[in-house]
């Protein structure tokens, strides 16, 4: 069966990007970033406080982490329970003994279950990130418009309540967005979103299509003249690391604790140099509690913070105070 014709057309064939959402640029030609006190880099340590059902519906996948064996599987939801009662505790202690603030990535669902935990965290002045309702509620293709506004709601609503913060940071869970979702997120006050993998640096993203813009259908997002700064309301896509994820280095590819540090203090050393030349850098790490905080693990993570925290020159930060701090000196002027 030959192919029809529509299958050949591309109307947003053209040099870059094929979408508005954000412009295509260089890394290294960019305007430099200023952090605070001329920092060169920006620390922001992202534990995340995650529920998995016991019974999930695995639908349109199974979010990492979620249930493997037939139900009722104890095994592997007792040990995401170990992370939200102890292990959390344990990381939150090392970082009070650097001094050390974080954004804590919280599904709904644990602020509602255990509303005590996250004033805890709060009240170290940790910034609380929401990171969807649970992690069996994915945002996707498939979902409508009006159920994935509600799950948002509801989401931020409870996380606003419980910890007394705005909460303006969202990461959905397992990085999974629908065609909508930077749009509902940005409308119910979200400045920052993290599930954008494709950078080193905070970039301004577009928070809905361009008005009048191609259909995705027909091509992708965005109007048919020259890729350029994002029109209307826009957030900030902030640079959460999957690289330098533990759940990606140590349950994925197998390294051993060592080699996850020395991966860690690596990324620092090669930023840390960059930014002398080409301006601010971001260096993201991403927390899973039930594996970092189980004590035989907590050591390497001790090591990484002594390596960072020991060279002049580290903001450490939360997302929301990266964002701002990127947005008012080194967003692109048009």
């Amino acid at each position: 069966m030959s192919l029809p014709p529509s299958y050949l057309e591309y109307p947003r064939r053209r040099h870059g990007m094929d979408h508005d959402l954000y412009p295509w640029s260089k890394a290294f030609a960019r305007p430099k970033i200023e952090w605070p006190d001329g920092a060169r880099v920006a620390l922001w340590i992202v534990p995340a406080l995650e529920f998995f059902p016991l019974n999930p519906t695995g639908k349109p996948f199974k979010a990492p982490g979620s249930m493997v064996t037939p139900y009722p599987d104890l095994r592997h939801f007792t040990t995401r329970d170990y992370g939200n009662r102890v292990a959390i505790y344990r990381i939150a202690k090392l970082l009070d003994r650097f001094g050390l603030r974080a954004s804590v990535a919280v599904n709904g669902a644990v602020a509602e279950r255990y509303p005590a935990l996250v004033r805890d965290l709060a009240a170290r002045d940790w910034e609380v990130l929401a990171h969807g309702w649970d992690m069996d509620t994915l945002h996707h293709g498939g979902l409508a418009k009006d159920a994935e506004a509600a799950v948002i709601a509801k989401t931020l609503g409870v996380l606003r309540k419980v910890s007394g913060q705005a909460v303006t940071g969202w990461l959905s869970p397992a990085k999974c967005e629908s065609g909508n979702t930077l749009e509902l997120v940005q409308a119910h006050g979200v400045e920052y979103v993290c599930d954008w993998v494709n950078d080193d640096l905070p970039y301004e993203i577009a928070a809905a299509p361009v008005p009048g813009a191609v259909p995705a259908a027909a091509g992708g997002y965005g109007s048919t003249a020259a890729p350029g700064r994002p029109t209307g309301p826009t957030l900030v896509a902030m640079p959460h690391s999957t690289e330098l994820s533990d759940r990606q280095i140590l349950i994925d590819y197998h390294h051993t604790e060592d080699e996850y540090a020395q991966q860690l203090c690596d990324q620092f050393d090669v930023l840390y140099a960059e930014a002398a030349r080409y301006g601010g850098r971001v260096l993201c790490i991403p927390l899973t509690p039930y594996i970092t905080g189980l004590p035989y693990r907590i050591q390497a993570l001790r090591g990484v913070l002594e390596h960072v925290t020991r060279r002049a020159g580290v903001w450490n930060a939360t997302g929301t105070e990266i964002a701002r701090a990127w947005r008012a000196g080194a967003a692109p002027r048009g």
